[in-house]
């Protein structure tokens, strides 16, 4: 499968289009999209515990845009470091939170600036201000020092990045030697066309 982009693919465009999308679910969580968005979705197609997110501000859940369930993956330990590189609106930073206790942190790192003052928010009604913090950046430059996550999590952001190889990299070097990488996201079943691949408004949907 391939790991980069067509040359001469504009990624510039594409981060543009992917941003105008999820800021549009920011401002307008009960509009039309083409995919499936909030707690209810989350619950029932992706098994995340509904109890738990009946915890977390609506803020941030409405704007849930997941594809998979990350926590489900392996285990946040009290006191562990979390990253969730694409964030959205903070659902699952606010979850890991919740896991990580007092003595952890957490951190969601988004480019849409819309979402990110939803995830601040939503951490702010949670009453988990002083273990989440939320900074703008991007899966291939991300604001995180080296060596100094335990997990990262990412939640169908990856496949939006033009730069896989990249974003990748990034996670590797913020990982502490032995982190863990839970990530749930789109594959698809057999190579696109390039005339696919090439497509900026068809990667961003």
């Amino acid at each position: 499968m391939a790991t980069t982009c067509p040359v001469g693919f504009n990624v510039d465009k594409l981060r543009q289009l992917v941003r105008a999308e999820y800021d549009r679910v920011a401002r307008e969580p009960d509009g039309k999209f083409h995919f499936h968005r909030g707690p209810q979705y989350a619950a029932r197609m992706l098994r995340y515990d509904a109890q738990q997110l009946a915890l977390i501000p609506e803020e941030s859940t409405a704007c849930f845009t997941g594809v998979g369930n990350p926590h489900r993956i392996g285990p946040i330990e009290t006191g562990e470091t979390i990253l969730d590189v694409g964030c959205g609106a903070g659902m699952d930073v606010l979850l890991a939170a919740k896991r990580t206790g007092a003595m952890g942190r957490a951190i969601g790192v988004d480019m849409t600036p819309a979402m990110i003052e939803r995830a601040k928010a939503a951490a702010l009604k949670a009453g988990l201000w002083k273990t989440v913090k939320v900074r703008r950046g991007m899966a291939e430059e991300l604001p995180i020092e080296s060596e100094t996550i335990d997990i990262v999590i990412s939640n169908g952001a990856l496949n939006l990045s033009a730069q896989k190889v990249r974003a990748f990299s990034e996670i590797f070097r913020v990982l502490r030697p032995g982190g863990r990488f839970y990530l749930a996201d789109v594959v698809v079943q057999r190579e696109l066309s390039l005339d696919a691949r090439s497509d900026v408004d068809l990667w961003a949907a």
